[in-house]
């Protein structure tokens, strides 16, 4: 009988590693177990594959192989079939994962959830930052039973149904023969512990819920939807678990006088029209105080001046930025006589008794576009 070409059959190097082999076969059971493809050919070539895992798998066997010899010789009747050399473990592992050892039963302590508080300021306190003191509803380690959930001289005593596992096992029969699978034990919930006595306090969840006050810094520069995280001050977790963080969302108000845009401050200034045209000091106000602008003769409407510095601090790094101030330069609706008369003599003096006026070039619409187009300009 011609030798069987048992790395061939699994699809690996002759030089493969154990670990490789392994992993060809799992493969291989997955796609050509019986339970998955009853075809009559789909089960000889798993009894192949078995059996050529079953070799290469033993180092004894593999070595006999690779010079040429029997690896099933004295191995007695059992071999080269379903006996005792059978990968059934490898087999469990390709369908169930880890089948060797027992899941470890769940822990109670689990970590907290994370909560989410609003806190609003004003401008000043976003540009420069504040200290606040904040009332936080949420849960704290229970300090009756310190987490464990168990009443003051008692403790979690060990399932009897699953004996601690946290699971429990059930046998099937397959066309391998008996098959066991494992579920979560269901008087326990996967634990391996039951709490007969729960804590009063907490009812056995090992945290209760509490309002208190934590003192936190807010740095210079957030903005409206700045999100600040601290680290473990959410809530703590059930059984006693790792408390969640939590996120402080920056709420900006809205300013009388200035309008942020970034780490800039916005704001419109109107001056009489004999200030603009002589030139003035103005007294403006800003974030540090008040402050002295001068206004420059023939100033106009839309001018902007910039005081720099006087803007926001920049988040986590050095430096403000700039208040722009906007100038709106006011015309007079009515004059007395007096003010008409000097403002007529003003004209006079200017040569603009009729002014011709001055046009500047206008963007065109687009109907104005498209007659253009058709009429070849």
């Amino acid at each position: 009988m011609a030798k069987s070409d048992y790395y061939g059959t699994l699809g690996v190097r002759r030089d493969a590693s154990a670990e490789e082999i392994k992993k060809a076969y799992r493969r291989l059971a997955r796609e050509l177990h019986p339970d998955v493809n009853p075809d009559p050919a789909t089960q000889e070539r798993f009894k192949e594959v078995t059996q050529a895992y079953e070799v290469l798998s033993d180092p004894g066997k593999r070595q006999m192989y690779d010079l040429g010899a029997d690896p099933y010789a004295g191995a007695g009747a059992g071999a080269g079939g379903f006996g005792a050399g059978f990968p059934f473990s490898d087999i469990m592992d390709a369908f169930f994962g880890s089948a060797g050892g027992a899941r470890a039963p769940r822990s109670r302590a689990r970590r907290g959830r994370n909560a989410t508080i609003r806190v609003e300021l004003d401008l000043r306190e976003a540009c420069f930052g504040t200290t606040r003191e904040l009332m936080v509803d949420t849960a704290i380690l229970c300090e009756v039973c310190q987490g464990s959930g168990a009443s003051a001289g008692t403790h979690p005593d060990t399932c009897d149904m699953c004996q601690g596992r946290g699971e429990v096992s059930q046998v099937t029969r397959s066309f391998l023969g008996q098959v066991m699978t494992s579920r979560p034990c269901p008087q326990c919930g996967g634990y391996g512990t039951i709490i007969r006595h729960p804590c009063q306090e907490c009812s056995g969840d090992g945290r209760v819920r509490t309002r208190r006050t934590i003192k936190v810094r807010i740095p210079a520069g957030v903005e409206d939807g700045t999100h600040i995280q601290l680290a473990g001050e959410g809530e703590v977790g059930p059984g006693g678990g790792p408390p969640g963080d939590l996120f402080l969302e920056i709420v900006e108000k809205p300013h009388e006088i200035f309008e942020r845009r970034g780490d800039d401050l916005h704001c419109t200034v109107s001056i009489p029209m004999t200030a603009a045209s002589l030139g003035t000091v103005l007294t403006v106000e800003t974030l540090d105080g008040k402050e002295e602008l001068d206004v420059r003769p023939g100033t106009q409407s839309g001018q902007v001046i910039p005081l720099y510095g006087k803007g926001v601090q920049r988040l986590n790094e050095t430096g403000r930025g700039d208040l722009l101030i906007h100038f709106n330069v006011e015309t007079p609706a009515r004059l007395d006589p007096e003010q008409e008369d000097l403002m007529r003599e003003l004209a006079r003096l200017r040569g603009e008794e009729r002014p011709p006026g001055k046009f500047a070039p206008g963007q065109q619409g687009f109907f104005s576009r498209l007659r253009d187009a058709f009429n070849g300009r």
